[in-house]
């Protein structure tokens, strides 16, 4: 794998143009013309707060209780989300409805190695104040493997669509994903992509999009997958990124820092409630 910045998420040179629609949303919240509805604290300081351990750490974005709902941040699908937006669509193939994403589906066989990694995501209703699950939506996942490429676009895995894969909302509005740990590539913080669909056939249809957004990883958890087999050159790229810095998450992370809990040995679950 080269050593290069990826093409893929590649901070502000594809992500800008979200970024400032994002910061001028906030700007002119702040000064009362936009109404900003969502899951925000009582507590001024809502900053992400996490545990280090080696075996079993825990990390979890800082909330003392919901007074409003604010819709989860939108953020770039990157230039490979195999959503037919660019090309490439995966989500009209007989097999991509799955919970298991580690392996490939269809004609593709390969696998994605790594440390265990359980993704939920709990999906609510915003105008409710995030007390009203989204039962019946639908939620398209995807992200890099260990060694920081994508499926369907990156050198050596264009034939694979391993680490994708979509899933209809339960009655608690919740989807769970079996996948990998994915790693830190040159340029962009530990992330997961995801697209939220009014239903499964809009998902399965790529129509109608009601939010696009990314889910960020503490860096306690980060630190401890890193220093596992088959990660070292996420190491390298960690020790030049930090949340505050990445071109994604720069202006804002609270409600996409997913609670992560969990081991290299067993495996880690990551949630996080997403409200559109």
């Amino acid at each position: 794998m080269s050593e290069e910045l990826h093409d893929h998420d590649r901070g502000l040179s594809f992500d800008l143009p979200t970024l400032q629609r994002r910061k001028m949303i906030r700007l002119l919240a702040g000064v009362g013309l936009v109404p900003l509805v969502g899951c925000s604290s009582d507590d001024s300081d809502n900053s992400a707060s996490s545990s280090s351990s080696s075996a079993g750490s825990s990390s979890s974005a800082a909330s003392s209780g919901s007074a409003e709902c604010e819709t989860i941040p939108g953020e770039t699908a990157g230039p490979y989300p195999g959503d037919g937006s660019n090309g490439v669509n995966v989500l009209k193939e007989s097999g991509v409805v799955r919970k298991d994403i580690t392996s490939s589906f269809g004609s593709a066989s390969g696998k994605a190695e790594g440390v265990p990694l359980t993704v939920t995501l709990t999906v609510v209703d915003a105008a409710s104040g995030c007390g009203t699950p989204k039962e019946g939506a639908a939620v398209y996942l995807w992200h890099c493997d260990r060694d920081g490429n994508y499926s369907l676009y990156s050198e050596g895995v264009t034939e694979e669509n391993y680490l994708r894969g979509v899933q209809e909302t339960d009655a608690k509005g919740q989807v769970t994903f079996t996948s990998i740990f994915p790693a830190c590539y040159t340029g962009r913080w530990p992330h997961i992509h995801f697209e939220v669909y009014d239903s499964l056939e809009d998902a399965t249809n790529a129509t109608s999009i009601t939010a696009t957004s990314q889910l960020a990883f503490a860096k306690d958890v980060c630190d401890t997958v890193y220093a596992s087999d088959g990660y070292d050159r996420s190491v390298q790229n960690m020790s030049q990124l930090s949340l505050e810095t990445d071109g994604i998450f720069s202006d804002g992370y609270d409600q996409q820092l997913a609670t992560t809990k969990g081991s290299v040995e067993k495996g880690y679950t990551a949630t996080l409630t997403v409200p559109v």
